[in-house]
């Protein structure tokens, strides 16, 4: 698993298409590097004003109308001081809105320090809505996981395991029963809040499967869009490992094993894998079992509660039928 990334850089906010934010560049281009690494906005009105101290240089700064006005309306030595103040606090980004231009003395300020200068068509309170969703889904915290992500009658199945063990071709044989495929080899890890955790494949490996003698496959064009999904929420995770004789497994299911990412577990069940098993069927059964789960049904603890029962019935039994022949 490869470490968590962190925030995201000016460069991928302004290439953003799909959110509909409208950026263009109008200045800093050396300072497309910078990263955002929170989702909410500021507007640096007291900052523009000398007062400086609240300002949260790694959050976005939102110059509208009100900001704009009043820079041009000061005198311009104590507007270009402020703004020399302001800049040299290595804020992420400006993002001018209502499409309007920039004061002509803004422009050398953040070109001397390197910080971009963005422009939207979008009003103040549009923009803020639309830019704070879309770096609320984008700075979630996420990692990259080795393994096949599948969604098998509606639960999202993580398969894991060495290279080679068999992930890819359980996951077409997955596919050929009507299932769908979310990510393979490479699965993007996001945690979203409270509590959940959904993958999604790369960009670059999207909707494509690799099979060692095939080569590359892509499966939205062999089986169509039903055989994928965008994301999916991982609700189990199933590692295959290779079959030992001198190892004990768990035949009850009562050992209950979790497989941690970001900081959230969720269960994890081991597959032992040899010739004569078949992989495919024990991952439905698994997905049909989770189901049960869910809503409440535990088939191992339900047949180790009747177990116990029984064992309790039967010495009981016992114990009356030592009694009564002690009494004759």
């Amino acid at each position: 698993m490869l470490p968590m990334t962190i925030g995201l850089s000016i460069q991928e906010l302004l290439a953003e298409k799909e959110a509909g934010l409208g950026l263009e560049l109008l200045a800093g281009e050396t300072g497309l590097g910078r990263r955002v690494q929170v989702p909410r906005i500021q507007k640096p009105g007291l900052a523009l004003a000398g007062y400086t101290t609240n300002l949260h240089p790694d959050r976005i700064q939102v110059l509208g109308s009100t900001e704009l006005t009043y820079l041009n309306h000061i005198p311009r030595e104590k507007a270009e001081a402020n703004l020399r103040e302001l800049c040299a606090l290595n804020v992420s980004c400006f993002i001018i809105t209502k499409g309007q231009d920039p004061p002509d003395f803004l422009i050398p300020k953040v070109e001397k320090f390197g910080i971009p200068l963005l422009r939207t068509h979008h009003q103040s309170s549009t923009f803020i809505s639309l830019v704070t969703k879309f770096l609320e889904e984008r700075l979630l915290p996420s990692t990259t996981a080795h393994g096949v992500l599948v969604d098998v009658l509606g639960v999202g199945i993580l398969l894991l395991g060495k290279s080679g063990i068999g992930k890819s071709e359980c996951a077409l044989d997955l596919i050929l029963r009507g299932h769908r495929l979310v990510a393979d080899d490479v699965v993007r890890v996001r945690r979203k809040l409270p509590a959940v955790l959904f993958g999604e494949g790369s960009d670059l490996l999207h909707y494509h499967m690799e099979i060692r003698g095939l080569g590359i496959l892509n499966i939205k064009h062999l089986f169509g869009v039903a055989a994928i999904r965008e994301r999916k929420k991982i609700e189990l995770a199933m590692e295959l490992v290779e079959w030992r004789d001198d190892r004990e497994y768990d035949r009850l299911g009562l050992e209950d094993q979790h497989f941690s990412i970001l900081g959230l577990e969720i269960p994890l069940l081991k597959i032992p894998v040899r010739p004569g098993r078949n992989i495919t069927t024990i991952v439905e059964v698994a997905a049909r079992n989770q189901l049960l789960k869910e809503m409440g049904y535990h088939s191992a603890l339900e047949f180790q509660d009747r177990l116990e029962k029984r064992m309790a019935e039967t010495a009981r039994l016992h114990s009356h039928t030592i009694i009564g022949d002690n009494l004759e």
